[in-house]
């Protein structure tokens, strides 16, 4: 199951970044007392009780203005409101109603998405219990009085929105069909690629860098199996976005990688592997996908025998955390090694998948301990109890340890390399979660 999206929304100044600061627990946000100081959304994920969501913050909304920033700003904030779950509407009770909310309202409610009504800057609900019942007259719902800069009513507004989680649970059927989320730079070739694997021309294609926003679902046939592609729109840096509109595509893309089962990483053969690529690839790694690399565009490339070779360490290089990933080279343009692609992807669900009985991985434990003793620490060594898996997509696994401080994360990855020596888990990531567990418990 995919993450929830919220976005907070409202007309420009009325505390938003302060409010998304407040929730995702850190500074992300400039904030500044000046119209139009966010300019474009800003993400972060987010825990409450036992739900996760990603948190979206977005430009001001300003109905009606003739100001080309301010515009683009509503424009961006449009598009964060078609993508939500759930939309928090952020109002400022120092300023009261004014003609911007009600039109704001207006466009929330022709979304017909879940609303939870925010009276922000209420420092005291006692002395503005009249003021914060005024925004009853919006007809979208109870308001929810909260200050952001003071951290008041949070719970209250977080409990709100979680309850539009609830009620939207059940309203779709699950889809079991696997979900390949295809990303990368822009002008990669992410869009040529699955056309040419639809055989038909389902995805604009252009030579302009960035054509594709949206993430675009299309399902897919092969071999008797059905898929489901997403073609995202390609992240570049921040230095180089000029367009305010192309900023959105990185939350398409986080949320196209959370949706997915596996996913492609589409690097272009004659740059090569860029900074930004590792950071599109940290992405897909942080949430445990199964990760494929295709190296596209290989038939421009001027090739020798060593070619594929001196590649591909480049790349275990710069990714050097996706040792487990795999790697195909491939062409767009001339279909070369396109089928492999799907086979890949059915080897790396079967691992996603895979599980080890609890006595199998201890008698790899024991023989890891034996050949590599755990680490110690002024005198104290680390003594692993046992191991357990307890979970797939990815195939999770606890360690009980006497002491969660001794376990360095070097002797987590040499426990994890034993594991894929025994059982590959090959394009999948694997998560370890260390737990302390007293001698006499143990």
């Amino acid at each position: 199951m995919s993450k929830p999206i919220v976005a907070i929304v409202g007309r420009p100044n009325v505390g938003k970044s302060t409010l998304f600061n407040a929730l995702a627990g850190e500074t992300i946000s400039i904030v500044e007392d000046t119209p139009g100081v966010t300019r474009d959304r800003i993400y972060a994920d987010c825990t409450w009780l036992n739900y996760q969501f990603t948190l979206i913050d977005t430009g001001g909304i300003e109905p009606d203005t003739s100001d080309i920033l301010l515009s683009r700003m509503r424009e961006q904030a449009q598009i964060a409101i078609d993508t939500a779950d759930v939309i928090i509407f952020v109002t400022d009770v120092r300023e009261g109603l004014v003609d911007s909310d009600f039109r704001v309202a207006d466009m929330l409610r022709r979304s017909h998405k879940p609303v939870v009504l925010c009276v922000n800057k209420v420092d005291s609900f006692k002395k503005l219990e009249a003021e914060v019942y005024e925004f009853y007259n919006l007809g979208i719902g109870e308001p929810c009085a909260i200050s952001a800069a003071n951290r008041q009513g949070l719970g209250d507004l977080l409990d709100a929105v979680c309850a539009s989680f609830r009620a939207g649970d059940g309203t779709e059927t699950e889809d079991e069909r696997p979900r390949i989320a295809i990303v990368g730079k822009p002008n990669v070739g992410k869009s040529s690629i699955v056309n040419r694997l639809l055989g038909e021309e389902r995805v604009i294609v252009s030579d302009i860098a960035g054509t594709t926003r949206d993430a675009i679902d299309t399902p897919l046939k092969r071999n008797g199996r059905e898929y489901v592609l997403i073609d995202t729109a390609g992240l570049r840096r921040k230095s180089r976005i000029h367009e305010d509109l192309e900023r959105y595509s990185i939350i398409r893309t986080v949320t196209a990688v959370e949706r997915a089962d596996v996913v492609i990483l589409v690097i272009d053969a004659e740059e090569g592997v860029t900074e930004q690529d590792a950071k599109i690839a940290g992405i897909a790694h942080e949430r445990g996908k199964g990760i494929i690399i295709a190296v596209n565009k290989w038939d421009a490339v001027e090739k020798d025998d060593k070619s594929i070779y001196r590649f591909t360490e480049k790349v275990r290089q710069i990714l050097s955390y996706l040792t487990y990933a795999e790697i195909v080279f491939i062409s767009a343009k001339t279909g070369q090694r396109l089928n492999r692609l799907f086979e890949l992807v059915d080897m790396i669900l079967e691992n996603q998948s895979q599980r080890v009985s609890t006595g199998v991985l201890n008698e790899i434990l024991a023989r890891a301990v034996a050949m590599q003793q755990p680490p110690t620490d002024k005198g104290r060594r680390l003594k692993i109890f046992y191991m357990t898996q307890t979970g797939i997509k990815p195939p999770s696994f606890v360690v009980f340890v006497n002491d969660k401080k001794l376990m360095h994360y070097s002797y987590t990855r040499y426990l994890e390399n034993q594991i894929r020596d025994t059982f590959g888990f090959r394009g999948t990531s694997l998560k370890f979660i260390i737990r302390e567990r007293k001698e006499e418990e143990a």
